[in-house]
């Protein structure tokens, strides 16, 4: 997984700013890093910042799993709105939605989530 990562994070070193070719996972979704617009085959969706990481720390016992929250920039042929996606509530975009299925590293109480580590997986469903 380590080297998928890698190899991610040089792509969009390479690519920032524009409409980067995403990893595509077996379930469907599309990986996105913070600042790094990506093409969901519908709408384009940047990740403009994380608002809320209220996830369990993977070392302690939690009685609400916790969510995360993040500013995305959406771009339609229509035109190009700032909205808030969070991990336990779709956001409707056209005739369709965008989910935030999962975010990378599990959050830990040990060490502190840099914003370029973040890695979201990210789902369009429906059509334009």
């Amino acid at each position: 997984m380590s080297s998928r990562i890698l190899t991610l994070a040089i792509a969009t070193a390479l690519t920032t700013g524009c409409v980067t070719v995403p990893k595509v996972s077996e379930d469907g979704s599309t990986e996105a890093r913070l600042g790094q617009r990506v093409d969901l085959g519908g709408p384009k969706v940047t990740v403009l910042k994380v608002l809320e990481d209220s996830r369990c720390p993977m070392e302690a016992r939690c009685v609400w799993a916790g969510r995360v929250k993040l500013s995305v920039r959406i771009d339609l042929g229509s035109g190009t709105s700032v909205q808030e996606l969070a991990s336990d509530k779709p956001l409707p975009v056209a005739d369709g939605q965008v989910e935030l299925l999962g975010t990378m590293p599990p959050k830990s109480t040990q060490h502190p989530i840099a914003p370029g580590d973040y890695l979201f997986a990210l789902m369009f469903s429906g059509g334009l």
